[in-house]
């Protein structure tokens, strides 16, 4: 699924979606995605599969709701994992020749009418292990705090992150939260969640993100 493939006769699977190549006289060969049809001359590159984060109409935030709002004691932590929505770029050298969503978009507002902010939205459950999903993200939520702490949902920066993957799923780098004052704290870190990953794009931390609301 995700990484290089060959530019001959094949079907790539990604999630609800079906790419198909189809070698043609002159060393061509069409390339095909739902309404989409690209020819392509064969040169020494091949065709690259990779995850981008879910920036739909140009949103810069990810919100994940949790099915199940987290409690955590004072000064604890709790590590898990959620599913967490992402797009695929395809390209050929650093020409990206298609780009599309996987699933349904859904968008919410984060904050108050007169000031806030679309997102990009997803509902997930909190894993203390891997889920077998195509997009991953790996979370430590941690309480500084004397006191109890609850957490219903994260909003994660995703404007310019780095994405990771295997062939068969995409991660984002691990993201870190933390409960301040009663205002969580997000770092999403842009380091691998776990070693043996293939990175998109250079790996660096990005602003930390109040979640004022």
């Amino acid at each position: 699924m995700f990484g290089e493939h060959e530019l001959k006769t094949q079907f790539i699977k990604i999630g609800d979606k079906k790419i198909h190549l189809l070698e043609d006289k002159g060393n061509i060969v069409r390339y095909r995605r739902d309404e989409v049809e690209r020819l392509i001359k064969k040169g020494e590159d091949k065709l690259r599969v990779l995850p981008s984060p879910p920036l739909g109409y140009g949103v810069r935030l990810l919100m994940i709701k949790f099915k199940e709002p987290l409690v955590i004691p004072p000064r604890d932590s709790m590590t898990g994992f959620v599913e967490a929505p992402v797009e695929i770029d395809v390209k050929v050298g650093e020409l990206t020749i298609d780009h599309f969503i996987l699933g349904k978009e859904k968008y919410a507002l984060y904050g108050a009418i007169e000031a806030g902010v679309i997102c990009r939205y997803h509902v997930s459950p909190f894993y203390v292990e891997e889920p077998n999903s195509i997009g991953v993200a790996k979370l430590i939520v941690s309480n500084p705090s004397s006191e109890w702490k609850s957490l219903e949902r994260v909003v994660v920066p995703i404007w310019r992150t780095t994405m990771y993957y295997t062939p068969e799923r995409a991660y984002y780098p691990l993201l870190v939260v933390a409960i301040k004052d009663q205002i969580p704290e997000v770092n999403n870190t842009g380091r691998p969640p776990k070693e043996g990953l293939s990175a998109v794009g250079e790996g660096l931390s990005l602003p930390n993100f109040l979640m004022r609301w």
